[in-house]
């Protein structure tokens, strides 16, 4: 069969499997809609969360990044990887002890303050939609080469599947939606990094063929480094002494970011008992650890053929995939000198290709001349990856806006019925205005994920840190850490983001921290106002210094 028979079918039977689940698992109630009933398995939440956590960020540019990073992008490798870990032992299980549908109910109730819970919303609001509008570019990169479209038709026959399946069935339907996302978004992922792992180094472990020999003898990475400098790029193992700041800080953000994101802590309340949260953050962490140590070597595999297929080439001779692409928009040749050959160098001036670095993973079968039907299931992989972290998060958008912003302050006697429709409507509006920017979003897939972490890192993190194992933090510490520490950092990504119609430029960053990483600097700026305000007002109420105590320590 041709690519375009099994990308349809293949696609569409992923699609037919996501909408019948939806439409099976419809949420019936509000619990339904914002925790899935607070009873499901361990194993199925661990899958859930994996898929919910794995987004177009992990699946298309994590790897994208790495490859044309080389070394410099082990700092989203190891944030994201490090974060989860961080999330699974000090949040976690406290969270689901406490026992409430949402990241801003916690604080409210932790905070004993209405203020606390509409600063902690509008914040979840504002977290959840910066990190959507990255999904719904990465739906957009998937769709454009799936349906052979440009980039921007793409993202909008996006907004339409994403509108159908998070507004029908709730969390309810988003977590068995997203435990068939996972098993289809992992098979995508690992079986074609067998395939090329097979064809370039003989080794059927991705893991084990990252270090090992090509054709010729020498080593894949030395391979790769011998590439890069013919071109002008740096050594692909190359470290950057002149970036450990920005390593750290950057690394650190998405760290801290990862243990303050609603959508993932959101899944802990789905199950019946803390033992169960325990359980579903460790299986999590083992399905997450399938793709993320799987990542170095497709993006070491997918620069290799990429460089060895662009260098010098002569554009009439190019391969079908590379006029495929161009026809998206995401690759553009411009001959300077008229020879009909790439020049793809490091030099700006030189350089006469542009590459989309969210495209690597998907064009990364192709390049490498697999069957047409791995070629479709990573289309698939994608996809799934995508759309069900954008599920995941327009949920939070949505329960922000209805449970805590129109239950709990505007209409505290609306029923169960229009509380639902609410939340229904909200996740409409929100997935047309997070695929309209999703257009024109402010970075590469994985950057504007990592701005979304590092407004969670300065905004949620220690709050929930603090309320859990400081009784003597109050809501005017909470409160000022949290308003000052988002704010801090949203100007900052602001005025340093020429996509966002900021003045400043990389010469300016402060102390050369780059808007990815500043969210470390605005945690860290959040705890000491904190801290320092909680100590400076009244201590919070008796009843409430014993309920910290009794999310850590088991009654009896």
């Amino acid at each position: 069969m041709s690519l375009e028979i099994w990308t349809y079918s293949i696609v569409g039977l992923s699609f037919l499997l996501y909408i019948g689940i939806a439409i099976w698992s419809k949420a019936g109630t509000t619990k339904e809609f914002y925790v899935a009933g607070g009873g499901v398995n361990p194993i199925v939440n661990g899958m859930a969360t994996a898929a919910d956590w794995m987004s177009a960020a992990s699946f298309l540019s994590m790897a994208g990044l790495i490859s044309f990073m080389g070394y410099g992008g082990a700092q989203y490798l190891m944030g994201w990887t490090g974060g989860y870990v961080l999330l699974a032992l000090l949040l976690a299980p406290y969270l689901r002890k406490f026992g409430k549908f949402t990241v801003p109910d916690f604080i409210g109730d932790r905070y004993y303050s209405k203020e606390s819970r509409l600063i902690a919303l509008i914040c979840a609001i504002f977290v959840s939609f910066t990190y959507v509008v990255g999904q719904m570019k990465g739906v957009g990169v998937a769709f454009a080469r799936f349906l052979n479209v440009p980039f921007d038709t793409g993202v909008l026959i996006g907004i339409g599947i994403v509108f159908f399946y998070a507004v029908l069935g709730g969390m309810k339907g988003i977590t068995y939606t997203q435990v068939a996302q996972f098993c289809v978004l992992i098979f995508a992922f690992t079986v074609p990094a067998i395939f090329i792992s097979i064809q370039m180094t003989g080794n059927p472990i991705p893991q084990v063929g990252f270090g090992g020999t090509v054709d010729g003898g020498a080593y894949l990475l030395d391979k790769l480094d011998q590439l890069s400098t013919d071109l002008g790029f740096d050594l692909y193992t190359a470290t950057d002494p002149g970036n450990t700041v920005n390593l750290f800080f950057i690394t650190a953000a998405l760290m801290l970011g990862t243990a303050g994101l609603p959508h993932v802590i959101v899944r802990f309340f789905t199950v019946p008992r803390v033992r169960d949260a325990r359980l579903s953050a460790g299986y999590a962490l083992l399905f997450i650890a399938i793709l993320y140590t799987t990542a170095p070597a497709v993006a070491a595999f997918a620069r290799t053929n990429l460089l060895t297929t662009v260098k010098n080439a002569d554009y009439s001779e190019m391969p079908v995939w590379f006029k495929n692409w161009e026809n998206t928009g995401l690759i553009s040749f411009d001959d300077k000198n008229n020879d009909g050959r790439i020049r793809y160098v490091a030099d700006a001036q030189n350089n006469e290709l542009t590459i989309d670095r969210d495209i690597i993973v998907l064009a990364n079968p192709e390049i490498a001349n697999l069957p047409a039907w791995v070629i479709a299931l990573v289309v698939a992989g994608g996809l799934a990856a995508a759309l069900s972290t954008a599920a995941g998060l327009l949920l939070v958008i949505s329960t922000s806006i209805s449970h805590d912003l129109l239950k709990k302050h505007i209409a505290p006697d609306i029923n169960e019925k229009g509380e639902l429709r609410a939340a229904r409507l909200a996740i409409a509006i929100a997935v047309i205005a997070a695929g309209l920017a999703g257009l024109n979003p402010p970075g590469f897939v994985a950057q504007v994920v990592a701005l979304a972490f590092g407004l969670a890192a300065s905004s949620f993190f220690p709050a929930i840190i603090l309320g859990i194992f400081d009784k003597r933090m109050n809501k005017q510490g909470a409160n000022s850490g949290m308003v000052i520490g988002i704010l801090f950092t949203t100007v900052y990504i602001i005025y340093f983001k020429p996509q966002l119609g900021g003045p400043g430029t990389a010469e300016g960053y402060w102390f050369g921290i780059a808007p990815e990483g500043i969210g470390t600097l605005g945690a860290l700026i959040n705890f000491v106002i904190a801290i320092v305000v909680s100590r400076m007002t009244p201590p919070p109420p008796g009843e409430v210094q014993e309920l910290t105590e009794s999310i850590r320590y088991p009654r009896g």
